[in-house]
């Protein structure tokens, strides 16, 4: 068999070298320890009593030990007599369909049998007010037909933008509490008055107007481990989240160039980052009313090798690299990656 003549052609690579970037480890080894006192000051103090419903919201991210977290939150809440219920927060993920949400949840092991709580997915929702004069604010009508709301939800540098407040639990009530609707009226109100201004304003609404009462924040260190458990009362919510997304910010992994000719990703996911691949590490993103990413790295060339299993075959961001493989092509759902590009979700 002859190869056409151009792949016959002899290429003379420069020499290669394997690098290895050493981060700090810094980690929460006992979690329970660091969640339980938090969590049982933060259930006194939110009035959570026997017999009371309580919503559990959970997104569509890869959080570590998220089945952990999730059941040891469920657990302190049986513990004294109240009922939880995990409900999916995740505005558009899984085709916005409750089914999606629910077999997402399930492939990041948050199930009834592993966290001790029934899973209630469906995608309605109740506005509960308005922000900025004419953005609508909704929440799950699941969530606000129990007695309590939570939410749990990683604290990390957005995909989109800069701010003191950025992807962590202002974002999952007024996206993820908000389901489909809320993620299209974030997204729709960001085009006009910016991404953190509607994130701030419509979080508000959602903290005064809902039956939100805390949110379990964590933070993850460059290796994807647990560093930081704070749980925090639905008052405090804007006043703590900037120095938890700082303490994000100085553990992120970043590779120590600015300008590549060929940045390779190995896989991209959902669960692994909003936008498929983190533009914080990659510098690459094409978007209306973004941030300048590239001045973190800027690469000539960007190549995805893999989508996650975990990303159920949404293969959002694929369109920030240059080159993708047939397994990426084979392994997307357009419905699902389609759902969650046009229009805007979380």
């Amino acid at each position: 068999m002859r190869y056409p003549a151009f792949l016959e052609k002899r290429f003379d690579f420069p020499p290669f070298f394997e690098a290895h970037l050493e981060y700090p480890r810094q980690q929460i080894e006992d979690i329970e320890a660091e969640l339980i006192p938090q969590l049982d000051e933060a259930i006194c103090t939110a009035g959570i009593l026997e017999n009371h419903t309580v919503a559990v919201g959970i997104g569509s991210r890869g959080i570590a030990q998220l089945p952990e977290l999730v059941h040891i939150v469920c657990r302190q809440l049986v513990s004294i007599g109240a009922r939880p219920v995990v409900v999916p927060a995740m505005g558009s993920h899984g085709g916005a369909t409750a089914l999606g949400q629910e077999e997402i949840l399930a492939v990041l092991g948050v199930t009834e049998s592993a966290c001790g709580a029934p899973v209630r997915s469906s995608m309605e929702t109740i506005r509960i007010g308005t922000a900025l004069g004419e953005v609508p604010v909704f929440y799950a009508k699941d969530a606000l037909g129990m007695d309590h709301s939570i939410c749990i939800n990683r604290v990390k540098p957005h995909t989109k933008f800069k701010a003191s407040i950025e992807s962590g639990l202002t974002k999952m009530l007024c996206v993820g509490m908000g389901k489909h609707n809320g993620a299209l009226s974030y997204h729709q109100g960001a085009l006009k008055h910016g991404f953190f201004e509607t994130q701030r304003a419509m979080g508000q609404v959602a903290m005064d107007r809902s039956n939100f009462r805390f949110g379990v924040g964590v933070v993850e260190n460059a290796h994807d481990s647990l560093m930081a458990i704070a749980v925090v009362p639905a008052d405090q919510v804007l006043e703590r989240e900037p120095a938890l997304l700082s303490l994000a910010q100085e553990n992120l992994p970043v590779l120590p160039v600015q300008d590549l000719d060929v940045l390779v990703v190995r896989r991209i996911g959902k669960e692994i980052s909003g936008a498929g691949m983190d533009p914080n590490v990659t510098g690459r993103a094409y978007d209306l009313m973004e941030s300048d990413f590239s001045k973190t790295m800027n690469a000539t060339r960007v190549a995805i090798l893999g989508l996650s299993k975990k990303s159920d075959g949404n293969a959002i961001g694929m369109g920030n690299a240059d080159i993708i493989t047939e397994a990426v092509f084979e392994g997307m759902s357009y419905e699902k990656t389609l759902m969650n590009s046009y229009p805007h979700s979380v």
